[in-house]
């Protein structure tokens, strides 16, 4: 009977629309988040914030939640604040100004506090993120394994900072919207997206490079012959343009607070605070790996991850993603490599290799398979949410960010 039961409500789930079976399998989602968060957040003890013990929503009003919510309330400062021997402190530079300004409009609008206003604004872009990815996937993949892909990018281990008031839900979908726009060939539609995208978290760079080795790839597809009738002059010179459009973008905020400071380092001087020294490319990837492996492996490491890697890039389910979003994850690992300082705060900032999810669901149609991978994912968001989001104070002082 409760076999018959169970056949009976999957068989009506499935008749459901697709953006509802997608809205309620992202609201199951951050509901498993907002337990664990509950549940960690009876342990918190003392913190910066506030006292041990929180509720839910001074929980997840911390870290960054605070730069953000100070940025709807103070703005960005002019000049960049200094130390007494003139060394840039961290400020609100660091943070883009899309999600902030979203806090502020809604917040004006409706009276109430910027942390709920930030809150709604991330929790809104999550659900649009989630129905976005779908899309985007719908395009590789029936709807089963589009669905299931969805659901390895809602119960991800750091997919609980979709729910917070960080930009990562915006950007995100701002991304799977660009992303779509470029599969379906619509360049000029996607420009006030990528505009806002650049605006919002900087990727600008890494989706600038994907679009100009597409734009390339689409160039030699023509100069051969392949699939005749597509890739027409005029769809390369959109493509061109969004490449050109991407790249300005990509300048407006690091332009901005120059212009606001007087300072043409505003940004990745303010950058590189939180870095401790000055950024050099790759080096700090070296040394992160020297710190953890030794001097011998730790300086094979950064290769050998590399090289792992490209080959995830050309294994058949990743292959079956299509040239775009291969770009798009091949260039944003080469930019986060290049640039980024590898530390407890990397994790989160994989979210935007989301397509590697459909690849994922795309390796088998087990469902013991699938439904393995989402559990572990949920225990690892324990993992995350327990090790990095709550506050325990190290012995030198302060705590790995999130």
């Amino acid at each position: 009977m409760v076999t018959a039961f169970g056949v009976r409500a999957a068989g009506a789930v499935q008749r459901w629309p697709w953006w509802l079976q997608v809205a309620v399998l992202y609201a199951a989602a951050r509901l498993v988040s907002a337990c664990i968060f509950m549940a960690a957040a009876l342990h918190q003890g003392p913190n910066p914030w506030f006292p041990a013990i929180p509720d839910y929503w001074n929980f997840i009003n911390i870290w960054d939640a605070r730069w953000y919510g100070r940025i709807v309330t103070d703005g960005y400062p002019s000049p960049l604040p200094t130390d007494a021997a003139g060394n840039v402190q961290e400020n609100a530079w660091a943070f883009y100004p899309l999600f902030p300004a979203l806090g502020r409009a809604l917040a004006g609008l409706t009276g109430i506090s910027p942390a709920a206003a930030l809150t709604v604004i991330a929790t809104l872009s999550g659900l649009g993120a989630a129905l976005a990815v779908y899309c985007l996937f719908r395009h590789k993949a029936p709807h089963a394994a589009a669905l299931w892909g969805v659901a390895f990018f809602a119960t991800f281990p750091v997919s609980a900072i979709l729910q917070v008031p960080y930009a990562e839900p915006l950007t995100i979908f701002l991304l799977a919207a660009a992303l779509l726009s470029v599969i379906r060939g619509r360049y000029v539609r996607a420009m006030p997206v990528v505009l806002l995208l650049c605006l919002s978290r900087p990727v600008g760079v890494p989706f600038a490079a994907m679009l100009g080795l597409l734009f390339l790839w689409r160039l030699v597809e023509r100069g051969r012959g392949k699939q005749p009738g597509t890739h027409s002059l005029g769809e390369l010179a959109s493509l061109a343009g969004l490449t050109l459009v991407c790249g300005i973008s990509a300048l407006l905020w690091p332009a901005a607070a120059w212009a606001a400071t007087g300072d043409i380092e505003a940004y990745t001087k303010t950058e590189t605070v939180w870095r401790g020294h000055d950024l050099v490319p790759f080096k700090p990837w070296f040394d992160t790996g020297v710190d953890l492996f030794g001097p011998v492996l730790g300086i094979v490491a950064p290769f050998v991850f590399a090289g792992l890697f490209a080959l995830l890039l050309f294994s058949p389910p990743v292959v079956r993603l299509g040239v775009e979003m291969r770009l798009w994850c091949a260039c944003y690992m080469a930019y986060l490599v290049l640039f980024l300082h590898p530390q407890t705060s990397t994790f989160r900032m994989l979210l935007p290799l989301f397509p590697l999810a459909l690849a994922a669901a795309l390796l088998s149609r087990s469902k013991a398979y699938r439904g393995t991978v989402m559990t572990m994912f949920v225990l690892l968001q324990i993992v995350w949410i327990v090790w990095l989001w709550a506050w325990a104070q190290l012995p030198g002082g302060g705590d790995y960010p999130p």
